[in-house]
């Protein structure tokens, strides 16, 4: 079932939804499953599976040369998906990138997509790898986020990218894409990067999901924006709640988003990491209820494969 159907299904009560990391090379779909059995018991009705693209490694050669490498640490995410499915009674969303693909490449994943019955995607642009400034598309890839709506979108509507196929059959994916309450890291302002998601909802995505925030304030703010702009497709808030004192340099750093003053002092006056932990869980607490007051439609939670201190969430909101 679409996403989208789910949030009119809920007829106003919020969705509890979750996403996971693929595990790394070498393990298991167990592991997958560890982690989300203890989440089963809220009734997610979608979880999100995230996609990390290759990484680049120089192996040097007897000659004393480099050689260049190619390296997935972690799977992709067609047969996480399938899995998840085909054990729990959930809708599998994959992330689909634009780094690292060709158009091709993603028309191909999208077909297999299809063939499983899947029929939600998130469409993202994907960070720049580890050893560039700034990112770069594959030669024949797609550049933007909105490109790779558009891609999905004609795929919708019949259009594949061999314009001499003969009675291509439609796929049905609804489309998700990403905001960014405190902007995109790379956006000179908030005003162009709604300018940007209101292009990506034009070319056919159909709900947004947020980047994690800590101040619901930056959240409301962004959903005001959105909506003066003419974006009305539903808008789905991302929380995280931190764990460790290192995340407090980490997140800011990685994730381009402001960390309230308040919740920097309860965590780093926290005798201990399980302090830190109760900290996390009470500020994503308080963050879930005011969400759930202002009428959002789902609660997203970003688990980063830990679920302990998202079930004590979940088991005091839903």
């Amino acid at each position: 079932m679409k996403v989208t159907k789910h949030i009119e299904n809920a007829k106003g009560n919020p969705l509890f939804t979750f996403e996971i990391l693929p595990p790394l090379k070498g393990q298991n779909i167990q592991s997958i499953f560890d982690s989300i059995d203890p989440l089963m018991e809220f009734n997610p009705p979608f979880i999100d599976v995230t996609y990390h693209r290759e990484e680049y490694e120089y192996k040097q050669l007897a000659s004393g040369l480099l050689e260049k490498k190619i390296v997935k640490k972690r799977p992709g995410t067609v047969g996480i998906c399938a899995a998840i499915q085909n054990k729990y009674p959930v809708d599998a969303v994959p992330h689909i990138l634009c780094g690292g693909f060709t158009k091709e490449d993603t028309e191909n994943l999208l077909i297999d997509l299809d063939f499983l019955g899947i029929d939600n995607v998130v469409a993202l642009r994907g960070d720049a790898l580890k050893t560039e400034t700034y990112f770069k598309p594959e030669k024949e890839g797609n550049q933007f986020a909105s490109e790779l709506v558009s891609q999905i979108n004609n795929l919708n509507n019949g259009i594949y990218l061999d314009v001499d196929l003969q009675n291509s059959a439609s796929t049905n994916f609804c489309i998700g894409v990403s905001g960014y309450p405190e902007k995109h890291m790379e956006a000179p302002s908030i005003d162009s990067d709604i300018h940007f998601l209101k292009q990506k909802i034009k070319n056919g995505a159909e709900y947004i999901i947020t980047q994690m925030f800590f101040d619901n304030k930056k959240f409301f703010d962004f959903v005001d924006k959105c909506r003066k702009e003419g974006i009305t497709v539903p808008i789905i808030p991302g929380l995280k709640p931190i764990a460790t004192k290192k995340q407090l340099n980490l997140i800011p750093h990685r994730f381009s988003v402001d960390l309230p003053d308040d919740l920097i002092m309860a965590i780093v006056k926290a005798k201990d990491n399980e302090a830190i932990i109760q900290v996390g869980i009470e500020w994503c607490l308080e963050q879930s209820k005011e969400l759930i007051q202002a009428g959002v439609p789902v609660l997203h939670y970003y688990s980063m494969g830990k679920s302990d201190n998202i079930k004590q969430i979940a088991k005091a909101v839903f």
